[in-house]
């Protein structure tokens, strides 16, 4: 059984500039994918490595509004459809909702692509909210490649990092949704938090103050790194021992690396991810999959 995907969030810049991030060609070769073409009212068309299926262009363009946009899209033989619209909230607030058919949890676990879908707009919307405002933009997934390994500098100390790293409070806030983490080896990491998650994963090692690992079973084992340098921190985050890569996680992970960065580099930082008006709404909820 498939269910829509509804992804909210906000953008600290005025909705004809998102809209012209989200509708000009080469704003969309910045933040979203290598190759894109646009001909509105006729083509809305994204793919290369960082797309899911990117060999070749596969969306259909189905409607556009004044500040809104339909398309049909293409996966694993079947067509799915995308809908974004953009609603000012003030003179330099936009709210984008976006709302994406076929998803499914269980292509999620069997590594389906269309199990990426959720994720992977997850990414998408962090990057044009952090291109809209001016922000270095977090890497986007390679689905071309088996390897999950990437590194972003954030402006934190080592220590900031660690303990939003390693704190099940701070964790869940800047993540979007409840983690338990016990910062021992040996001890639980659980997604949904404690209570709610009967099998969690296991701290395999840990460094105080530096490094991380964490088996996920069948996902595999991510491991994290960190390493200060003049007031900032590189942090290496590395997915591995996976039979087949877990690109809906290791994309769920990148995008909650994004509000990571906004939860230490913005003194007024608030969640990008909206509810129905204005709560937090987990965006990466299946990050451990």
């Amino acid at each position: 059984m498939t269910a829509p995907v509804t992804l909210r969030a906000r953008a600290a810049a005025p909705v004809k500039t998102v809209w012209h991030a989200l509708t000009d060609a080469a704003e969309l070769r910045v933040w979203l994918a290598d190759h894109a073409e646009v001909e509105l009212p006729h083509r809305y068309e994204f793919w290369g490595r960082h797309v899911p299926e990117g060999d070749a262009p596969h969306q259909r363009l189905l409607d556009v509004g004044e500040h809104s946009l339909r398309f049909g899209w293409l996966l694993d033989g079947e067509e799915t459809t995308t809908e974004i619209t953009l609603t000012e909230e003030s003179a330099d607030s936009t709210i984008i909702v976006l709302s994406q058919t076929h998803w499914s949890f269980q292509d999620v676990i069997s590594g389906a692509i269309r199990g990426v879908l959720e994720t992977y707009w997850s990414l998408a919307i962090a990057n044009l909210v952090d291109h809209v405002e001016g922000r270095p933009l977090t890497p986007k997934t390679d689905f071309t490649s088996a390897t999950l390994r990437y590194e972003v500098v954030i402006d934190a100390s080592p220590e900031a990092l660690y303990e939003s790293l390693t704190d099940s409070a701070k964790a869940s806030e800047w993540f979007g949704y409840p983690i338990g983490i016990e910062p021992v080896v040996g001890g639980r990491y659980a997604m949904g938090g404690f209570d709610n998650n009967p099998n969690p994963a296991k701290v395999l090692d840990l460094t105080p103050g530096k490094a991380m690992t964490v088996d996920w079973g069948p996902a595999g084992v991510v491991s994290w790194e960190l390493e200060g340098s003049g007031g900032k921190t590189k942090l290496s985050f590395v997915q591995s021992g996976f039979d087949q890569p877990p690109y809906a996680g290791w994309t769920g992970w990148l995008s909650g690396l994004a509000e990571l960065r906004r939860y230490h580099e913005l003194a007024d930082w608030r969640p990008i991810w909206l509810h129905e008006p204005t709560e937090a709404v987990p965006a990466d909820a299946h990050a451990e999959s």
